[in-house]
Order: C-alpha cells, then sequence, then structure tokens
C-alpha cells in the first residue's frame, strides 16, 4: 500500500509545522490558555488565511478539495504543538455534518463562513447520564409549526466558549436509545434560552455546560432527514475519532522525542539516565507503540470511505491502539521525568494531560473494544 503523501499535503505539512513552531511555542501557548479567553483568535484568523480552514471540504462546497487524509495531517501537526483551537469541533465534525447531509442553503451559508474563519462551531452530543451512547438522549426537539422546540443539557461541549453556533443532537421521536427518533440541529448559540457553564478542561482547552431551555429553531436547523440522524452521527464522529487519533500521534511523538533528549541530558551517578539499558528498552517500548498508533491510524482515516462495518471496524480498532498506545508514552514519558514530569513548568506534564483526555473523547478505549467485538 503507498503511505506516501502528496506533494500538497507534504506543503501544508511543512507549513503548518513550521507555524506551529514559530506561533505557538510552548511559552506563548500556556500564557494563551491562561488567558481570559483561553485561545488566541489571531491564530484562527492565520489558519483561515492559509487555507487550513477550507482544506479538508470539496471545491463545490467551497473548500480546496482535500479530505479525510488531509485532515490526519493538519492534526498531526496540531497535536505536537498540543494546539487548542476547535479544528475538530468546527471543520471535522460541524463540517462533517453539513457536507455529508446539508442541503444547498446550510452549506452556503455555514461551510463559507467555516472555511473564512469568521464561524466558530461546538458540537454538543454528549449528556450527563448518556456514556458513549449516541441515542441515549434526554434531549429534545418538539415539532412546533414549520419549527422545533428544542429542551435539554448537553455536557462538556469542547470550543462552545469560543463557538457562534452548535450542532446539537437532540430526539424528535421514539424512546430513550432507540436508534429511531435521533435528529440534528444546527443552533446559533445567541439564540433565546441557550445558556452556557464554562470551564477550563484538564488538558487546558474550554468547554461548556449547555443548556437548552424553550429553544425554538426554524425548519431549517434540521440536518439530514428528521428521525434518521444516527448513521449520520456515527459516520461524523468517526471521522473525528480518526482525526483526534492523529493529534494524539502527534502528540505521542513529541512526548517520545523529549523523554529521549531529557534522558541524554539528566544525570544520576555521574553518567546521563539514557545509559541505562532499562530505560533505553522503556524508551524503545515507546517508539513501539508509538509508530503501531500511527499504523493504524493510517487505517481508520484510509477506511472512512468503506461501507459501515469496514469503517466502524478500523475506526474502532484505531481508538483502541492509539489509546492504548497514548496511555503507555504518556506515563512512560512522566516517569523517566521524575518530579519535573508533573510540574506546570514542564511542557510533558500537560502533552501527557493530552494523551489522557484523548481516551474519553468519542468512546474510550473499553467502550470501542466492545463495539469491534461485536463488529467482528
Amino acid at each position: 500500500m503507498d503511505f506516501n503523501f502528496t506533494e500538497e499535503q507534504d506543503m501544508v505539512r511543512d507549513g503548518l509545522s513550521r507555524l506551529v513552531r514559530e506561533q505557538y511555542d510552548w511559552e506563548t501557548r500556556r500564557k494563551a490558555i491562561a488567558s481570559a479567553a483561553g485561545w488566541r483568535p489571531e491564530v484562527w484568523a492565520q489558519l483561515a488565511e492559509l487555507g487550513i480552514l477550507g482544506m479538508p471540504f470539496s471545491e463545490a462546497d467551497g473548500g480546496f478539495g482535500g479530505g479525510a487524509v488531509d485532515a490526519m495531517v493538519i492534526m498531526e501537526e496540531f497535536g505536537k504543538g498540543l494546539v487548542v483551537e476547535p479544528f475538530v469541533p468546527t471543520v471535522v465534525c460541524a463540517g462533517g455534518f453539513l457536507k455529508h447531509a446539508g442541503t444547498a442553503a446550510q452549506k452556503e451559508e455555514h461551510i463559507g463562513a467555516i472555511v473564512s474563519g469568521s464561524a466558530v462551531f461546538a458540537f454538543a452530543y454528549a449528556e450527563p447520564r448518556g456514556r458513549y451512547d449516541y441515542a441515549d438522549l434526554e434531549t429534545t426537539a418538539k415539532k412546533d409549526g414549520a419549527g422545533y422546540v428544542l429542551n435539554g443539557h448537553k455536557a462538556v461541549v469542547i470550543g462552545a466558549p469560543w463557538a457562534s453556533h452548535l450542532i446539537v443532537t437532540a430526539r424528535t421521536g421514539g424512546e430513550r436509545r432507540d436508534r429511531g427518533g435521533v435528529s440534528v440541529f444546527v443552533v446559533a448559540k445567541d439564540t433565546p434560552g441557550v445558556t452556557t457553564r464554562d470551564y477550563v478542561t484538564v488538558d487546558g482547552r474550554r468547554a461548556s455546560e449547555v443548556y437548552f431551555e424553550n429553544v425554538a429553531v426554524g425548519g431549517e436547523a434540521l440536518i439530514g432527514a428528521e428521525g434518521e440522524g444516527l448513521a449520520l452521527i456515527e459516520r461524523v464522529t468517526d471521522e473525528a475519532i480518526a482525526a483526534t487519533c492523529a493529534e494524539a500521534c502527534g502528540a505521542m511523538k513529541v512526548a517520545h522525542a523529549m523523554t529521549v533528549e531529557y534522558s541524554r541530558q539528566r544525570k544520576q551517578f555521574g553518567v546521563p539516565i539514557g545509559s541505562f539499558q532499562v530505560l533505553q528498552h522503556r524508551m524503545v517500548d515507546m517508539y513501539t507503540a508509538y509508530e503501531t498508533a500511527v499504523s493504524l491510524t493510517y487505517l481508520a482515516t484510509l477506511r472512512l470511505g468503506s461501507d459501515e462495518r469496514t469503517r466502524k471496524q478500523a475506526v474502532s480498532a484505531a481508538k483502541v491502539g492509539v489509546g492504548q498506545s497514548a496511555r503507555l508514552i504518556g506515563q512512560e514519558a512522566v516517569q523517566i521525568h521524575g518530579g519535573n514530569g508533573v510540574t506546570d513548568e514542564y511542557a510533558i506534564g500537560h502533552y501527557f494531560k493530552r494523551l489522557t483526555i484523548f481516551d474519553s473523547e468519542f468512546g474510550n478505549v473499553d467502550h470501542h473494544m466492545k463495539r469491534h467485538v461485536a463488529l467482528a
């Protein structure tokens, strides 16, 4: 199988690598996540100017003709710098819903705004009691004339403090956990009845608890067919999983490199600790885990366009393998760094936090192990 990237993808990688290296150094990131805003809108505008936000969209949708592999390339570079800007919620998730099931009017209104950087989206799908079941919804959307009225609570909505719009899953029919009766809506965050409680996540990003109280939206807010949104949600979240796996691979690569470099500098008993064979073995295990994660991520990304069963199997396999690798690399990196690994001033602890939180996004290792077995 040919794993070579196109010339355009190599150019994107090189450009992003330079941007992250020059504009997203460690101290700059620390200041940004500690600020009141928690991110840098000027970086988002720069990504739009460089065409990064439009890369995964087809030219017909106003993008630059890329796809999942392009998103993978972008997310790997973001992972190296622990970039907090909401590329996955906005471009991968919201963009995915729009390009797969949006009407011509929805695409014209929202995709162009995403590509230009003027619109920021958050994906409000998780609920306090829903665990990882996308059909376990207490949020409802009741028909009201030509529109709908939404009521409910969404938890840990990543990027919501920065968002101008929300992609919301809600039940329009059936019983709780039924596969039928699930619908998807696009809702402006400033719509009356939408309230948020914002907070900082463990890995330095921003999230919100989002509450909907008699939120009235028009019929044009519905994405796809009413009550038939679950398959669409699974498709888009599989694409998001592949993208976050790529991000984790980028973070793992840097965590491993930082650990190797630290082991060469840190001395114990008058010699670098990297000369101890037991630590050499552990760092080799880290590298092997990283390479395994990369291979699984490539496979999952390439299988996103396959039939549903094949896609789900590849994505769940990647989520399990990358999750296990992320845990091993993160924990070993902190252990080898010793006390420095758990201080806020050292970057390695922040890579550990991001790699740890990765496991809980869109289903943890146990959840995807069960899904993969069920599909076998």
